[in-house]
This record gives structure tokens, C-alpha cells and sequence, in this order.
């Protein structure tokens, strides 16, 4: 079974009023405030899905800032869920800041059928992963539901892109220290953090972690795969494209065409990620 972790749709309202709700969001308006950052919608992506050999992808929602948003596009992700129930699983997206709102929202998204949380955007949602008065009931609310938290990361080095932010390894290894018990997904290979599993110390606070590849040719040469392999190992990585910022068949052919072994790529294509989502 091959998994994509990392996805994102849109509702088709929210596509034809992009110029109205870029107004109301600060991610969304981030992110998506131009024609050139493509849109979809699960029709799209199961399309996307079938042309590029996927059997299941993660689809999740952005950092939003606007509630009656968040709301409604969870709902969307709920709806195509149930569309696609083989093909789909569903995350569920608040803002930390929200305080008991965003509680109520997670609880709210479970009760829909989604399956955990993200993908939260730190530098765009104005809060910091490891500030724990904002995290303490947003993390002690995902395990109560048995959830898994998607966070983007970000590389303290290198080029500049939209919603880049500041979501440093420093910031992601503080608040995987402080809840360490959770399961935790660093997008965009934890903005390096991987390499840093050098030091005893990070590698002893990363047995919940994992990273996924999402949007890594735009990041990184493709000699990052087994580089990763060998500092944390296969069963710490999952394919993600960020579909649609890159089509699913590049990053699976980053995979399939690595200089890694075959039993490793298919952790990366797939176990992996069936473990963590019990399917």
C-alpha cells in the first residue's frame, strides 16, 4: 500500500471565492494569495492519486486564522472522507490560540470522523510550538482522541518560499521535549532537525517522531533520503508531496530511485505510515 502523508483540498467555494477568503485568513492569504499556488479538490486529488499509483493519502487543512473557515473546510474533509472512505483520511485543523475553541473544534472534528491534527502553521497562526501554556491542552487534547499532530517546519538556513516562518529545529525540539509521549510529524524534514540526531541528546527525544519528505525537491538535494535513512532510520520517514504544490509520482520516484534498500523504501512508501494510522 503506497501512502501520500501530506495533502491538502479545498472546498470548490472556497476555490471560486479565493480572492473573497484570501481577505479573511492571514495563512490562506499567505499561502494561496495568488493564482499561482494551485487549488483542489478531492475529485482532483483521487484523480491525482490513480495517475500516480497512490492507494491512500492524508488530507489535511493549512494554518488557519479564521474559525467559521477552519470550520467549514474540516467539514469539507469530513465530507470527502466519507466520499472516499478507502482512498481518504482526514485531519482536522484549529489555531492553538483559540484556547477551549480550538478544544471544542478537535473534538468536534473527531466526532466527524477525522483522525488527527494539522497541519499546524506556527509563524502564520502567531503562537510557538514550544510556548506550553497554548500547547498543554491542544497536546493533552490529541491524546485523549489518540491523534497525531502534523506541524510544519522550516530550515533556519537557505532560500526564502511563502510560509516559509520561523519554525526552526531549535523551537520543534523544545516542544517535542516537553510532550514527548505524543506522536508528532515534522513536515519538510523537520526544517533539518534529522541531522541534529547526531547529538545524543536530540536522538534520545525523537522515538515519537517522524518526518516527511513533502515538497523536498524544492528544499533539498535528493541525496537527503539515505543521508536520513542512515542518521535516523526508514521507519522515521514518510512519503509526502504536498499535493498539489508537487506532483505525488515525483516525490515517489525521489523514493523509488534512491540509493537505499528496497525493505526501506517500503517503509517510507507505505508501512510506515500504516502503522501510525492503524490501517
Amino acid at each position: 500500500m503506497i501512502i501520500d502523508f501530506h495533502t491538502h483540498i479545498f472546498s470548490p467555494e472556497v476555490i471560486k471565492g479565493r480572492e473573497f477568503f484570501i481577505k479573511k485568513d492571514l495563512a490562506f492569504s499567505n499561502l494561496y494569495g495568488t493564482g499561482n499556488a494551485k487549488m483542489i479538490a478531492a475529485p482532483d486529488l483521487i484523480q491525482e492519486m490513480d495517475l500516480s499509483g497512490i492507494d491512500v493519502s492524508v488530507v489535511m487543512g493549512i494554518g488557519w486564522s479564521d474559525y467559521q473557515l477552519a470550520h467549514d473546510m474540516n467539514d469539507y474533509i469530513s465530507e470527502s472522507v466519507l466520499q472516499y472512505p478507502d482512498r481518504l483520511i482526514g485531519f482536522g485543523s484549529i489555531n492553538p490560540c483559540w484556547g477551549e475553541l480550538a478544544v471544542y473544534e478537535m473534538e468536534r472534528c473527531q466526532s466527524i470522523g477525522l483522525k488527527g491534527l494539522g497541519e499546524l502553521h506556527p509563524h502564520l497562526q502567531n503562537f510557538r510550538l514550544d510556548n506550553y501554556k497554548i500547547m498543554l491542552p491542544i497536546v493533552e487534547t490529541v491524546q485523549k482522541l489518540d491523534w497525531i499532530i502534523t506541524t510544519h517546519s522550516s530550515e533556519p538556513v537557505g532560500h526564502l518560499y511563502d510560509g516559509k516562518g520561523d519554525t526552526y529545529p531549535q523551537q520543534l525540539a523544545k516542544f517535542i521535549e516537553m510532550f514527548q509521549e505524543v506522536k508528532i510529524i515534522l513536515a519538510h524534514w523537520g526544517g533539518g532537525l534529522p541531522f541534529y540526531a547526531l547529538m545524543p541528546e536530540i536522538m534520545t527525544i525523537l522515538n515519537n517522531v517522524y518526518f516527511d519528505i513533502a515538497a523536498s525537491p524544492f528544499l533539498y538535494s535528493k541525496s537527503i533520503l539515505p543521508v536520513v535513512v542512515k542518521l535516523v532510520g526508514a521507519h522515521k520517514i514518510l512519503l509526502a508531496s504536498d499535493f498539489p504544490l508537487l506532483r505525488m509520482k515525483k516525490l515517489l520516484e525521489l523514493v523509488q530511485n534512491s540509493d537505499i534498500l528496497d525493505q526501506e523504501k517500503k517503509e517510507i512508501c507505505g508501512e510506515n505510515a500504516a502503522k501510525l494510522l492503524g490501517i
